[in-house]
């Protein structure tokens, strides 16, 4: 079983890595939608100096930037107040170019894996106002989702080439496509990371959209592993679908005998809290009852209060689960392993 942190502010710290390793952490993701490899080297030297601290050899994986929509730079935290109007585009919100076309009276957005909720009044010009139908905090280049639309950026990135070009030297062994549509989308990062000498670096498909759950039987040829990236996939649809959805990725990979890894919220309440609802320990339980090959946070080791915390559950869980497979579980509450 792989277990992944992701690196951000929260575990920056050699030192703090280095307590993740000890608590049973086997790699770290690097999201590359806000930084680029050349620029995250001081954070990728901590992790080296950890690991090395450790005695372990750590995976890696990228995050490309990829298809995936996302909001632009913001100057502070913005805080968006349910019923208020924002205007997204022009000299409001900025957001990508390439879906002022599409945004139409009724339309909704989704903002950070959902957590906002924006419908749009009125649009033409520059930009579109929208309607706060569910307020929150929201920060510089969040996800950012537009349920019914179809609009296809190109899978590769300018930015994405550049950081491919960089991974094979700083010890990239992963790569996980974000938004995969279709076969091509993963033929096109293939022949990308072939030409960055990227060959040997394994090639890790992440469903989102119901696309990448359609076209599942012709990714599972050509991808190194299958990520449920629940976040965005949760907003495909209504959030009650979800389970469904991630039931039927499993066992397809299952079927298929596909190493597949689960990811978004598994352990979200630790971001402030240092333990875990029941909840989350039973959603990451089951997910290796399924067969998950791998499990990972994101924002829990990134941004949150208790990221060493975050991984001894994690881990322990993960290890519960595996045991309960076994038949080897002693149901004894006195046992810290």
């Amino acid at each position: 079983m792989e277990i992944y942190g992701t690196l951000g502010p929260a575990c920056a710290d050699a030192g703090v890595l280095a307590e993740m390793f000890d608590q049973g952490m086997t790699g770290v993701r690097l999201n590359l939608s806000h930084t680029t490899l050349r620029d995250a080297a001081p954070r990728l030297e901590a992790l080296d100096r950890a690991a090395a601290r450790q005695g372990v050899r750590p995976k890696l994986l990228i995050d490309m930037q990829g298809p995936e929509l996302r909001i632009g730079a913001l100057a502070a935290p913005l805080t968006l107040t349910e019923g208020e109007t924002v205007l997204l585009g022009g000299e409001g919100l900025p957001v990508p170019e390439t879906i002022l076309p599409v945004l139409r009276p009724g339309q909704q957005a989704l903002m950070d894996d959902g957590k906002l909720l924006l419908q749009v009044q009125s649009a033409g010009g520059d930009g579109a106002r929208a309607l706060v139908l569910r307020g929150g905090v929201l920060q510089s280049r969040k996800s950012l989702a537009l349920p019914g639309t179809d609009i296809r950026p190109p899978a590769v990135t300018e930015e994405d080439l550049a950081n491919l070009r960089d991974a094979a030297a700083l010890g990239v062994t992963g790569v996980m496509q974000p938004f995969v549509r279709g076969r091509k989308d993963l033929l096109a990062v293939r022949r990308a990371m072939d030409g960055a000498g990227c060959r040997h670096v394994k090639l890790l498909a992440k469903i989102e959209n119901l696309d990448g759950v359609e076209k599942l039987p012709e990714l599972l040829p050509l991808a190194d592993e299958i990520v449920i990236a629940r976040g965005d996939l949760g907003n495909a649809g209504p959030l009650w679908q979800l389970p469904a959805l991630q039931k039927r990725i499993a066992a397809a990979c299952r079927a298929q005998a596909k190493p597949f890894m689960v990811v978004t919220q598994l352990l979200a309440s630790m971001e402030q809290n240092p333990v875990p609802t029941r909840a989350e320990v039973s959603d990451i339980f089951n997910a290796v009852l399924d067969g998950a090959a791998s499990l990972m946070v994101t924002g829990e080791t990134a941004a949150g209060r208790h990221p060493v915390q975050v991984i001894r559950y994690l881990v322990h869980t993960a290890r519960e689960a595996e045991d309960f497979l076994k038949g080897d579980i002693s149901c004894d509450a006195r046992t810290d392993r």
